[in-house]
């Protein structure tokens, strides 16, 4: 059990740090040399997430809401890019979002389609 439970926190510090990163990146890294260095952390926290923090309980919730997330958050830096002043902020904060969200995705959809076709 012991196991278990450090695994789960883990995945839920990867979650907490990955959306920190994303806010932070969002908001200061635009334009900035280090921040494709710190969206690669947050791509890995991503499949951190992905492969820690998703059950098989939760996967088609987890994957619902994670197609809806990303489909917003692209029409949403399309939008908010060109709104005044806190434009670029939003749209930079949706974008790294999405560099997160995505991979974790990836990985539980991928743990999804292994399931199916383990069991057909």
């Amino acid at each position: 059990m012991a196991k278990d439970n450090t695994i789960q926190r883990v995945g839920a510090w990867a979650f907490i740090l990955g959306v920190i990163l994303a806010i932070i990146i969002g908001l200061f890294g635009t334009g900035q040399a280090w921040a494709s260095t710190w969206t690669s952390v947050l791509v890995l926290l991503g499949l951190i997430v992905g492969l820690l923090n998703v059950t098989a309980k939760e996967t088609m919730n987890y994957l619902l809401a994670a197609a809806v997330l990303v489909i917003v958050a692209g029409f949403g830096v399309q939008q908010l890019g060109s709104v005044a002043v806190a434009g670029p902020y939003l749209a930079g904060i949706l974008g790294s979002i999405m560099s997160f969200v995505i991979p974790a995705t990836v990985i539980v959809s991928l743990k999804q389609v292994y399931s199916v076709a383990s069991t057909a």
